[in-house]
């Protein structure tokens, strides 16, 4: 029940369990990661906003375009 408890406060990204045992994938989330961080380093809390909300557009296109 304890790991319920750490997702429901936001302790536990389900993005960062390994689902794919493919290198090059995870070496491309990683990448996407370091440069997402990067980024908005560099922001605005407008800017950060703005990005967070064109970020999950762009996951729920992908997410009805996967099958």
């Amino acid at each position: 029940m304890r790991i319920l408890e750490e997702f429901w406060y936001g302790n536990i990204e389900p993005t960062e369990y390994d689902t794919c045992p493919c290198a090059e994938y995870k070496k491309a989330l990683q990448l996407i990661s370091r440069n997402e961080e990067k980024l908005q380093s560099t922001m605005t809390d407008a800017q950060k906003e703005l990005f967070s909300r064109y970020a999950d557009s762009v996951r729920e296109f992908q997410d009805r375009h996967r099958t």
